[in-house]
C-alpha cells in the first residue's frame, strides 16, 4: 500500500521533509515508474509557493512544482525554455511534469535541466532549518547523484529573464513526438559592436551529466566574428577531445558525430 503525505504550504512541506523515508512527489511522470509497494510520498502539487512564476531583479524565478504546461502559456517564460518544454513527450506528460521533477531525477537527458545549464540558472533549495541557493552546474555530481541535501527541497529555479534571446536549441530523438534526447543541444551567443559577448553551450544525454564547459566556449568570447571563424576549427577539435558519450541506447560514436554536427550548425547560424 502506497501511503502518502499532501503539503499545503511551503511550512508543512519542509516539515515533512525532515523524515527521510518520504519521497517527493509532484507530477510524478518519473516516479510512477518506480513505484513500489509501502513506498511513502510527500506531494507537492499543492503548495502555493511552489506554484508562482515571478519575474523580480531581472531573474524568472519559477517555482519547482509548476508543470511544463503553465511554463509554456506563461508570457514570462523565456523562449529557449518555451521551445523546449513544448518538446517535451505528449500533453498528457507536459500537464503533470514539473520542473522540479525534471531537474531532480538526474537525468542528463532532462530538456528543462538543459536549458537551466546554458542559461546559468541558479537553484533555491530549502530545509525546515534554512536554505542556500546554488548555480544549477554546481547541483549535478554523477549520474544520479545529486547536492541535495536528504531534508532538502528544490524550491525554486532563478532563471535569467535577459541576454538570452541568441539561442539555438535542438533535441534530437527516434521520432518527432514523445521522444527521449538521444542526443540534445542548447547554445546562446551575444555580440556587441560586432564582438562575441557570451558564448554557452550545453550538451544532454552524452554523458552521466549534462555537459557545460565554460573553458571551452570562453575561447570564442572578446573575438569578432572573423577571429571567431579562424578559431572555428580548434574550437570544434576542442569539443570533439572532450566529450566522450558513454553507452546508451544508440551508439557512442553515432551520439558523438551529432554532438559535433549540432555544434557546428550553431555556430554557422551565428555566422562562425
Amino acid at each position: 500500500m502506497v501511503k502518502s503525505h499532501i503539503a499545503g504550504s511551503l511550512r508543512e512541506a519542509l516539515l515533512l521533509r525532515k523524515d527521510p523515508e518520504l519521497i517527493p512527489y509532484c507530477g510524478g511522470t518519473d516516479l510512477m515508474i518506480e513505484a513500489r509497494e509501502g513506498a511513502e510520498y510527500l506531494y507537492l502539487h499543492k503548495v502555493p509557493e511552489m506554484k508562482q512564476i515571478i519575474d523580480a531583479d531581472g531573474y524568472v524565478r519559477f517555482g519547482a512544482s509548476c508543470t511544463f504546461t503553465e511554463v509554456i502559456n506563461n508570457p514570462l517564460t523565456p523562449g529557449i525554455l518555451r521551445e523546449a518544454c513544448l518538446q517535451i513527450a505528449a500533453p498528457a506528460i507536459r500537464n503533470a511534469g514539473s520542473l522540479g521533477g525534471n531537474i531532480g531525477n538526474g537525468s542528463p537527458k532532462a530538456d528543462s535541466a538543459l536549458v537551466f545549464m546554458v542559461t546559468d540558472s541558479k537553484l533555491r533549495l530549502m530545509s525546515a532549518d534554512g536554505e542556500r541557493i546554488i548555480p544549477i552546474k554546481e547541483f549535478y555530481l554523477g549520474r544520479k547523484k545529486l547536492a541535495l541535501a536528504p531534508d532538502e527541497l528544490i524550491v525554486e529555479i532563478i532563471m535569467p529573464s535577459s541576454g538570452i534571446d541568441g539561442y539555438y536549441y535542438k533535441k534530437v530523438g527516434a521520432r518527432k513526438a514523445l521522444a527521449i534526447s538521444r542526443a540534445s543541444f542548447a547554445g546562446i551567443m551575444n555580440t556587441e559592436d560586432g564582438v562575441i559577448t557570451r558564448n554557452a553551450t550545453a550538451f544532454g544525454a552524452v554523458s552521466d551529466v549534462i555537459i557545460r564547459l565554460d573553458d571551452l566556449d570562453s575561447m570564442l568570447v572578446g573575438k569578432t566574428v572573423t577571429e571567431a571563424k579562424a578559431l572555428k576549427a580548434a574550437y570544434i577539435d576542442a569539443y570533439d577531445n572532450a566529450i566522450k558519450p558513454i553507452r546508451g541506447r544508440v551508439g557512442i560514436q553515432y551520439r558523438k558525430d551529432v554532438c559535433i554536427n549540432l555544434l557546428r550548425d550553431y555556430l554557422d547560424t551565428n555566422g562562425i
